[in-house]
């Protein structure tokens, strides 16, 4: 697909073209809050991303200073109800969109990530974050306990950490986030794209439908009791044998070779 040139007044801007398409949160003045509109566009690039042909990774960042503020309070403020209610289904479709997708999203986080922003990173399935990036969920301090942050944040740092975020509001800087599970690496700002070419290089190695599928079952089976895992995870495991990127896999691996796979 030829990479279409992002526009200025662009929400979300799209750079698709090769096996990476890396997608941009777009409102630097308001730090990348994510609003009602913010998260529709957000939706629409994923999904038009996650199908283009071609793609096999896609990487989340975001413009000016900040990764992204969170929701953006002024827009909430007095707000109908229904809005409300429209904002958080809005938000909870983009974070559970993430897993759907086929290919991996990665987070590029460079600067600040809280509450609602600290959510998409916790969302996305693999996360890189500059040295200065930091992280919080200091709804408590507004008045307004970080609920659906807490859902992803706790699937990725465990219970204590995560209360300790929501419940304190304090940031915790990169390292910590590392240590602690949010992001997977932790690199100089200047390094960050290495650093994710680097995470990604055997994604992109490897068979596509392998890594779709792999995803899918990954995410169906994580949060289930052990035996309701195991009962997915050896069904995708028997039917995998039978496929095509198996077949080829083994056969490479018997022959001492590089594999070819199906559709590469």
């Amino acid at each position: 697909m030829e990479m279409r040139r992002p526009r200025e007044d662009d929400l979300v801007q799209a750079e698709v073209g090769g096996p990476v398409a890396r997608l941009w949160l777009n409102r630097p003045e308001q730090r990348n809050a994510l609003s009602l509109d913010m998260l529709e566009a957000l939706g629409r690039a994923l999904e038009e991303a996650g199908r283009a042909p071609g793609v096999r990774a896609i990487v989340l960042g975001g413009r000016g200073p900040a990764y992204s503020a969170g929701h953006d309070l002024r827009e909430m403020r007095g707000a109908p109800a229904g809005e409300i209610e429209e904002l958080f289904r809005r938000c909870e479709g983009v974070m559970e969109a993430l897993h759907r997708l086929p290919v991996p999203v990665v987070a590029r986080v460079h600067g600040v990530a809280t509450a609602a922003g600290c959510q998409l990173v916790a969302a996305c399935d693999l996360a890189v974050a500059s040295e200065e990036a930091t992280f919080a969920t200091p709804g408590i301090k507004v008045g307004l306990f970080c609920s659906t942050p807490a859902v992803p944040l706790v699937r990725s740092v465990g219970r204590k950490r995560a209360l300790e975020m929501l419940l304190s509001g304090r940031p915790i800087p990169a390292e910590t986030a590392l240590e602690w599970g949010l992001v997977n690496r932790v690199a100089p700002r200047d390094g960050l794209d290495l650093a994710i070419d680097d995470l990604l290089a055997p994604v992109l190695e490897s068979s596509a439908e392998v890594v779709a599928t792999g995803k899918r079952v990954f995410w169906q089976q994580v949060d289930l009791p052990e035996s309701e895992a195991y009962g997915q995870a050896s069904r995708a495991m028997c039917e995998g044998v039978a496929s095509p990127s198996a077949r080829e896999g083994f056969s490479a691996f018997v022959e001492k070779r590089k594999p070819r796979w199906p559709g590469a």
